[in-house]
């Protein structure tokens, strides 16, 4: 990351000059709209995360197995999402650490290494979502079998992190670019199917789980939503973005940060409804047993038309380069952050491709893969959960900027809510029923 550089000096790149404008706000030089932009990008490139792969496969069988019943699940998980990033993103502001750098100095050992292990297993889970959805869709627009269209989006992801080499500015735009699509062709989407609004509006609010499959896939859906990975890359991604003088400009800070978490992620969140709505909408009634990304693509024509299964088609493809990108960049600080030394982009690259390789070369079915993938991010999650509210709590290491105690315990029941649903599925695993 870059550190902010003086307004006295003249901005030679995109980088150079958001710092600029940065410092230019926080000395109150500029308002509005035009203050806002140049603290845009963390929580973008962050709520990435939100919109991967393993989003699509959750959603479409959300959408398509159980209608518009499981959108309930999907915005209370865009709620704890929020929370969470927002502790996340001022852990990075206000300490100038990173979650997993904490972890390393403030844990014994066994407990770090402990994290570090099941860390590197959630960002391994992540890896064979998007690489998986992001070969599906190259594989489905070239007519390539999916190894090749896996090394297609090893080959694009690769180039898209030469941006950092720029700076952070021009890869968050790329970033933003890419969620852009996906956002669009939702919204398309929505316009071209036979959407039942009514229907939508009472399942955003009634909770109800119809049967023991619907829970799997409500713990999938909360494991491709609130992700282990991005709780640790939103605090780096802020921890030397601008670094404030004093603690006026670090509320400034932490009060942009919140507007940017509240809209970046109100985005992801719509966008995760829409993907739920627009199977429900296309496959619930006459395609109920729609189970694959790659049979929803080829349903979708037929049903909607050619535009419609393009703009899904675009949607997953920017989907999975943009997820697999980021994907990198929080597999990196990870493990750098947990180990304590550089580790080179290729071989952070290498380290959780591979697991992804193994299942394509294998057979897997991809969406089945997809979907057991969000299931361990859920499992994985608690562990960086815990470990955000703990520090954020401490009045030795954050100081006034401590979580109140509102806070702390929005963030413990989001906390044991995941834990409670995830020891549901462990019995569930084991064969124990459970009543819709």
């Amino acid at each position: 990351m870059n550190e902010a550089i003086s307004t006295s000096a003249v901005p030679q790149t995109l980088t150079e000059q958001t710092c600029v404008d940065i410092r230019e706000t926080l000395a109150g030089r500029r308002r509005g709209l035009r203050a806002m932009l140049p603290f845009a990008g963390p929580a973008v490139v962050a709520s990435i995360a939100y919109m991967d792969p393993g989003n699509f496969a959750t959603n479409i069988q959300a959408g398509a197995g159980y209608g518009y019943t499981l959108l309930w699940v999907v915005a209370i998980a865009n709620i704890v999402a929020m929370l969470f990033q927002s502790l996340s993103a001022k852990l990075g502001l206000v300490t100038g650490r990173n979650l997993a750098e904490l972890c390393r100095e403030s844990l014994p050992r066994r407990y770090v290494i402990a994290m570090w292990l099941i860390s590197e297993i959630a960002a391994m889970a992540t890896d064979l979502a998007e690489f998986v959805g992001g070969a599906i869709g190259v594989s489905l627009l070239t007519h390539l079998p999916m190894l090749p269209g896996m090394l297609i989006t090893a080959a694009v992801t690769y180039g898209l992190l030469q941006f950092e080499r720029r700076g952070f500015r021009p890869l968050e735009l790329a970033i933003a670019a890419l969620v852009g699509v996906i956002g669009l062709s939702y919204l398309a989407e929505l316009l071209i199917a036979p959407v039942h609004w009514p229907s939508v509006a009472k399942h955003v609010f009634t909770p109800s789980i119809p049967d023991n499959a619907a829970l799997t896939i409500a713990v999938g859906i909360v494991g491709a939503t609130v992700m282990p990975h991005a709780l640790f890359l939103h605090s780096g991604l802020t921890q030397h973005r601008v670094t404030p003088r004093n603690d006026r400009e670090r509320d400034r800070l932490l009060t942009f940060s919140n507007i940017e978490v509240a809209v970046a992620l109100g985005v992801a969140g719509l966008i995760n409804m829409a993907m739920v709505i627009m199977a429900a909408s296309a496959f619930h009634l006459s395609h109920p047993a729609i189970a694959s990304i790659e049979s929803a693509w080829r349903t979708l024509e037929p049903l909607l038309g050619s535009a419609a299964a393009g703009l899904f088609l675009a949607a997953l493809i920017a989907s999975g380069v943009s997820s697999s990108v980021v994907g990198t960049m929080a597999g990196q600080m990870i493990m750098q952050g947990f180990v304590g030394f550089h580790i080179p982009t290729w071989v952070r690259r290498l380290v959780t491709m591979v697991p992804a390789f193994i299942v394509v070369a294998y057979g897997v079915d991809a969406t089945r893969a997809l979907i057991v993938s969000q299931v361990v991010l859920s499992i994985a999650l608690p562990v960086p959960m815990v470990a955000l509210v703990w520090f954020t709590s401490r009045s030795a290491l954050m100081g006034r900027y401590r979580n109140r105690r509102s806070t702390t315990a929005a963030a413990v029941a989001g906390t044991v809510a995941v834990l409670a649903l995830n020891g549901v599925l462990l019995l569930q695993v084991a064969g124990v029923a459970f009543a819709g």
